[in-house]
């Protein structure tokens, strides 16, 4: 068999970060690679570099176009109200490109994509009256979202492990004698709509993401709006 060939008329930049984007959606985006990509668009690997640059740089341009479909909330409203509904926005977008959320843990706001979303973060916080604290809260709050959505996008690049996991814990629940009640309630109904997978499991996912979202609203309303941190 022999290499793709190595130019290819009509390739743009924009159509190689397209095939990488729809990789990473139906898989993750650590689970491609560079060889992957060309073999999809019929190029050898060469080409990729020379359109792109290489798997960072093309990571970086996926996470760019998952963040270009985020909404942000009106600037009017109540912070509490701001972030939910941008927290709410950026989950579901992220988990649709497996992978996003745990390179942003990873690398902050190191893209422009991402500077207006925290401008006007961190600006809802200080009118709110955080001070000194926005960064910090703002941090706390996009933090512990991103890595509710790593969480699942890890297990979902063990094809099947997810359920299989969920459904071994669930026997186990079930196979201890000692587990109070309310141990087998939550296996009951927190784990076995993992374990059940499909539209079950997905309800569980989000109703469980929208829950860690309003903790954490709540959690940095009660414990980091008020003061400023030098003086804690």
């Amino acid at each position: 068999m022999t290499d793709p060939a190595p130019f290819h008329v009509g390739l743009t930049p924009t159509l190689v970060v397209d095939s990488a984007a729809d990789l990473t959606r139906e898989s993750h985006l650590m689970s491609w690679s560079i060889r992957d990509l060309a073999r999809r668009l019929g190029v050898a690997p060469s080409v990729i570099y020379h359109h792109v640059g290489g798997k960072d740089l093309l990571c970086r341009r996926v996470v760019e176009r998952m963040l270009e479909r985020i909404e942000l909330p009106a600037p009017e409203l109540p912070w509490q109200d701001w972030f939910r509904g941008l927290l709410w926005s950026a989950g579901p977008r992220a988990a649709e490109y497996p992978g996003t959320a745990k390179w942003m843990l990873m690398h902050g706001p190191t893209l422009p994509a991402v500077l207006p979303i925290l401008d006007a973060g961190i600006s809802a916080l200080q009118r709110a009256g955080f001070g000194g604290r926005s960064e910090i809260a703002y941090a706390v709050l996009l933090n512990n979202a991103m890595l509710t959505i790593s969480i699942s996008d890890d297990r979902l690049q063990h094809e099947g492990d997810g359920p299989r996991d969920h459904a071994t814990m669930m026997s186990e629940f079930q196979a201890i004698s000692t587990a109070s009640a309310a141990v087998h309630r939550m296996g009951q109904e927190f784990i076995r709509p993992f374990a059940d997978g499909g539209d079950a499991a997905s309800r569980m996912r989000w109703n469980y993401y929208r829950a860690v979202v309003d903790s954490t609203v709540s959690g940095v309303d009660a414990t980091l709006r008020l003061g400023d941190p030098a003086e804690a």
